[in-house]
């Protein structure tokens, strides 16, 4: 077995730190060494290169009677790095810009028209009012390739051409990440919705477009060539889901047939992944509410194999975006401070 080097060691307990301030701060010295479990002299030598290196900073003392280093107080300093998360819809492009710390700086919408890349661009660069950003992530309603991370085929989208990724890159001239936006809706779910605390589930997103985000052990899982979780090619004998579940359908529905249609929308994924939650997203899981998450537990119950819970998504605001901004700081902070 190897032993870790001391860089190595420095990064790992670098990064720790920096994690600890990002979730929990501003810290003192004392609260670092009980959270990190590192000896003083450690957590005295990581504040003092953390902020050579400019990323941390002290940021006042824990009482007005208290004096000394150990009173003092560190944070992360936020404007070392900005990022930008990007929603793109068939009528508009909505981007927001935060810190490193995930505050948000600037946001921008732009109605759809003329070139994807140059629209999304646009938007970027308006949010960020004169900012560098460091990493941008773009939730789009298509299929993103894994071993590209480009967007396949997408003629529903105005102005979108092939080689969307790179013409985005050379625009912004920084780190750009393509996604399907149920996969990153499913991200913020995760991160502070109906899914938060557990690891596996599928989250349902019933809107103008009907898809699936599967998560397994945390993480969206995209499939082999990005179509994990395409359930509107789904059929069944009244019609593909997709079809079913359309906005106009659905307005003209009651909420037990509702609840009937979502249940062949979900039962596939509960049948074969058996993940124990399934969270109802999009204008018609938000609308349908508790009522409709009970209905669909209780058909889900009558045919499938496995107990699984069902919830309406918590997620405020456009978890696309949310998403975006959370896939973008990773990039950013995984560049700035080390990959953990």
């Amino acid at each position: 077995m190897r032993t870790a080097t001391p860089s190595t060691a420095r990064a790992i307990n670098d990064r720790l730190a920096l994690d600890l301030l990002l979730e929990q701060g501003p810290l003192t010295a004392p609260q670092l060494k009980t959270l990190t479990g590192l000896s003083r002299p450690t957590v005295s030598d990581l504040i003092e290169r953390l902020q050579a290196g400019g990323l941390v900073e002290a940021h006042g003392m824990t009482g007005g009677d208290r004096r000394g280093p150990n009173a003092k107080l560190y944070r992360i300093v936020a404007g070392r790095a900005h990022v930008a998360g990007v929603g793109v819809r068939r009528d508009a492009i909505h981007a927001v810009v935060t810190d490193l710390a995930g505050t948000t700086v600037g946001t921008r919408t732009r109605e759809a028209g003329g070139d994807l890349a140059e629209q999304v661009a646009a938007a970027v660069t308006e949010a960020a009012a004169g900012r560098a950003v460091d990493a941008v992530a773009v939730g789009v309603p298509g299929v993103v390739d894994p071993r590209t991370g480009d967007m396949l085929e997408a003629s529903m989208l105005p102005g979108w051409r092939p080689g969307l990724l790179g013409d985005l890159r050379a625009r912004l001239a920084a780190p750009v990440v393509l996604e399907n936006e149920v996969n990153l809706a499913a991200l913020a779910e995760h991160r502070e919705g109906a899914a938060a605390g557990r690891d596996d589930f599928v989250m349902l997103w019933l809107d103008e477009g009907i898809g699936a985000a599967v998560v397994l052990g945390g993480r969206p899982r995209q499939g082999a060539s990005g179509g994990a979780g395409e359930i509107g090619f789904l059929d069944s004998p009244a019609g593909s889901i997709c079809d079913l579940l359309t906005r106009q359908e659905v307005s003209r529905l009651d909420l037990g047939e509702l609840a009937r249609r979502v249940v062949l929308a979900a039962f596939p994924g509960v049948a074969v992944l058996d993940p124990g939650l399934v969270v109802l997203a999009g204008d018609t899981g938000r609308e349908g509410g508790a009522e409709l998450a009970s209905r669909v537990a209780d058909g889900l119950a009558a045919v499938a194999p496995v107990p699984t819970e069902v919830r309406v998504t918590e997620v405020e605001g456009d978890p696309v975006v949310k998403g975006a901004v959370v896939t973008a700081l990773t990039t950013a902070r995984d560049a700035i401070f080390g990959a953990p």
